[in-house]
């Protein structure tokens, strides 16, 4: 009980450090039978990859994931998927100044007590570097789910800071860095560059959804559908809350508004997100996640060091001024990872039950 493998019909176990020779994960539980490739992968990496705009940490890491294991003859033969991916750009003088000191926000501090000994060089564990194998296990996870039930996942960011950003349309956001949903970006890109010049950093919330859900997935009390998103999204580094459906907005709403009444067109609504009773409704499946600011920054801060003594903490290196402009497609990753551990649940459990997508749980 490491707390490295999600799932458990579907586990991936997540492997690796920022600054070793390679992460991965290795997938154990894939349905065999399934066409799978490198080039069925490697465009959701490349979403998250870093360097990829001035925004983001310019670190440059190709993220060319390998296949190694679990394939024969170009497609999944049941046993584990192993993927690698190679660390090719560290820089691990960049943290040299940071051994004997505990940089605030960070899981230094935690680490240190519960190990005993930590890895400074870029996080090591703790590294949002660990999410690029997770976005990678995620596209094995889309694909199948597609296959099988046309489930598709997009994501978008909705505040950056302290600016909220309008919903325009979805085809706005793979045009920007910033996985936006609206044309003009110059405002975020202002906001950014000031950041960036003031060596600090700002949190982010992101809007996840997944459509064409089949009816039923999840469970009644303790492995609800939503509690196992909730579980794996504040698995992603720097997330401090998760939001189904309305979230929190539904505490100001009456039940006569709250309530999603179906109709024989479709549900009148999406309050709930999708989810009923822990149990997917086929509507699409709403998720917003709150990520905090960067912790790694370089104002100069107050901390202590290995003996208790009180220091001055400035963080050198290369970071995102906000982790929020690269996490939406791994929020994406996350969700699609456990509605395939709940699609294979409902095929084991109820292999006689119909799992479909019928129009009336459709949005009307």
């Amino acid at each position: 009980m490491s707390g490295n493998t999600l799932g458990t019909l579907f586990a991936v176990t997540n492997f690796g450090e920022s600054h070793g020779p390679a992460i991965g994960c290795v997938i154990d539980g894939c349905p065999p039978g399934m066409a799978l490739s490198v080039d069925d992968i490697q465009p959701e990496l490349d979403r998250r990859r870093p360097g990829t705009s001035r925004h983001v940490t310019q670190r440059n890491e190709a993220d060319q994931v390998e296949i190694l294991s679990g394939i024969y003859e170009g497609k999944t033969t049941g046993t584990p998927i192993c993927l690698l991916i190679r660390n090719t750009d560290q820089r691990s003088k960049d943290y040299g100044d940071i051994l004997q000191t505990f940089r605030p926000g960070h899981a230094d501090y935690g680490y240190w007590h519960k190990f005993g000994i930590r890895d400074p060089r870029g996080g090591g564990r703790s590294s949002a570097r660990l999410t690029a194998p997770t976005v990678a296990a995620g596209a094995v996870a889309r694909k199948w789910l597609f296959e099988q039930y046309g489930t598709t996942f997009r994501g978008c960011m909705t505040q950056i800071g302290e600016i909220a950003i309008p919903f325009e349309s979805w085809e706005h956001v793979p045009n920007n860095p910033f996985f936006a949903p609206c044309a003009d970006v110059s405002a975020l890109e202002s906001y950014m560059d000031s950041l960036r010049k003031a060596g600090d950093s700002c949190g982010a919330r992101l809007r996840v959804s997944a459509s064409g859900v089949p009816v039923g997935l999840g469970e009644p009390i303790y492995d609800r559908l939503d509690a196992d998103i909730a579980h794996a999204m504040m698995g992603l580094n720097a997330v401090k809350g998760v939001e189904i459906g309305d979230g929190f907005a539904s505490v100001a709403q009456r039940g006569s508004y709250h309530g999603d009444s179906p109709t024989p067109n479709g549900f009148a609504s999406n309050h709930a997100g999708g989810i009923l009773g822990g149990i997917s409704s086929g509507q699409d499946i709403e998720v917003s996640i709150a990520i905090k600011p960067t912790s790694s920054i370089m104002t100069p801060r107050d901390s202590i060091n290995l003996q208790g003594e009180p220091v001055v903490v400035q963080t050198k290196g290369r970071h995102d001024p906000c982790v929020g402009i690269r996490a939406t497609p791994i929020a994406e990753a996350l969700l699609a990872l456990v509605l395939m551990e709940h699609a294979l649940r409902q095929r084991a459990q109820c292999a006689d039950v119909r799992v479909d997508t019928p129009d009336v749980a459709r949005l009307g």
